[in-house]
């Protein structure tokens, strides 16, 4: 009997505007070599986020189907790859279908394939990167007023992929940066000598599995103590910015609006922390954001180490939009829908013309991967905002986005996150706020 052909398919969906003009990609993957087999794209005009990523998703499961004649078995398994949280979990069954411009879309997906034959899993954003830019492609063409063109697409080019994928053990754990690059070294490691050694060209951007050392076939070994000494990590010590006025009443204050400076209880905050530091004697390097309060904070810290701060124009704080300066309470009081929206997905921008998670995490992420590699073996202090610390930690734990609402994060509090050589990194440090005291 004739085995059913096997699929990864990756989709992505996005809207400048939400709703606004909106696009999706997918893209066919086979899971044994990582060969593109198909990719699909359209620019589909004003719609939400989440219309367009059921729209990837639909588009890739029919270019999955019309792989497999209609004589060949029972069609094909499917295992769907999506950074749309919505999605998988309404589709997996888990999540109620309540909004009337999702249930005829889930619906439509739903009959394209038997139920059993797809599978759904959510991955982070990063690694979803082939689907998110064909996605944007297809918008960028609707805004020439053009359709999406196979011929004309980069997507693909420098989202490289290789059979070790599906060779090796299934990643365990959480999903994202640190867990994927950790589980496959510790799955490379555990592997016999006899067995060739292979290297991923999947890549994240801090995290890829890298190439593993020969290991006795008499005496298999698992877990770190088998791995090489990578040397010592870049270690980036975050430090948020002391308070302004802003600070206690909980307002928004990104990089959007006014720039305010630190307050006299900032100022102290500020001092405190550079006493600690100087008693420490570990920070090599200053880096900060571009905004004052960040600025002042990284200046005091400096004038006691003697040390110069080099400005970071990534490290700077999100640009909330017309939110600058409000409360939560009185935002959801005049842009409920927008606010909304914002909570339930990252790719959700405020009122305005401010910037999503999403966009914030690609920001910092390069900007991350800038200093990293600038910086490798070197303690470097980061002066930086609520979202950029939040985001460097959420990526190095491969959380999911909204556990950005799930942190907490203290005016001039200090984490710890360490980068190592073979894209693995480690958090030593969240929220400690023991020199203020």
């Amino acid at each position: 009997m004739m085995q059913p052909r096997q699929f990864v398919v990756e989709a992505d969906g996005g809207s400048r505007g939400n709703p606004g003009p909106a696009g999706y990609g997918a893209v066919v993957i086979d899971p044994a070599t990582g060969e593109t087999l198909a990719e699909t794209a359209e620019y589909i005009g004003v719609a939400t986020n989440n219309v367009a990523e059921y729209k990837g998703l639909i588009a890739g499961l029919r270019a999955a189907k019309a792989l497999v004649p209609d004589a060949a078995g029972d069609g094909p398994r499917v295992h769907v790859r999506m950074d749309s949280k919505l999605v998988v979990e309404q589709m997996s069954g888990r999540w109620k279908i309540k909004h009337p411009d999702m249930k005829p879309l889930a619906a439509e997906a739903a009959r394209i394939l038997p139920a059993s034959a797809v599978t759904y899993e959510w991955i982070p954003r990063e690694k979803n990167k082939h689907a998110d830019r064909l996605a944007n492609e297809a918008m960028d063409a609707g805004r020439r007023g053009k359709q999406w063109e196979p011929s004309s697409s980069t997507a693909g080019l420098d989202t490289p992929r290789s059979s070790v994928t599906a060779a090796l053990p299934p990643v365990s754990g959480p999903p994202g940066d640190a867990a994927a690059g950790a589980a496959r070294a510790r799955a490379a490691l555990s592997r016999p000598a006899a067995e060739p050694r292979q290297t991923s060209a999947e890549t994240t951007p801090q995290a890829s599995a890298t190439e593993a050392p020969q290991v006795s076939a008499a005496t298999p070994q698992a877990g770190w103590s088998a791995a090489p000494d990578l040397g010592a990590p870049a270690t980036f010590v975050l430090l948020r910015h002391g308070e302004t006025l802003l600070t206690p009443e909980k307002r928004f204050s990104g990089s959007g609006g006014t720039d305010p400076e630190l307050s006299a209880v900032g100022r102290g905050q500020a001092e405190r922390a550079a006493e600690a530091f100087a008693a420490r004697g570990t920070v090599q390097e200053i880096v900060s954001s571009p905004l004052r309060r960040c600025r002042e904070t990284a200046g005091a810290v400096a004038a006691r180490l003697g040390l110069e701060v080099r400005i970071e124009e990534g490290l700077r704080e999100t640009d909330f939009g017309d939110w600058e300066g409000l409360t939560f309470g009185e935002v959801g009081e005049r842009y409920r829908a927008d606010l909304d929206a914002w909570l339930a997905s990252a790719k959700a921008a405020p009122t305005g013309g401010g910037e999503s998670f999403a966009e914030v995490a690609r920001r910092v992420a390069a900007t991350r991967d800038r200093l990293v590699t600038r910086y490798a073996g070197r303690t470097v202090l980061v002066v930086t905002h609520v979202t950029p610390i939040k985001t460097l930690v959420r990526l190095a734990l491969g959380a999911p986005p909204e556990s950005l609402f799930r942190m907490e994060l203290s005016a001039a509090s200090v984490s710890a996150v360490a980068y190592y050589a073979d894209g693995n990194a480690s958090v030593r440090l969240f929220n400690d706020t023991s020199h203020l005291r």
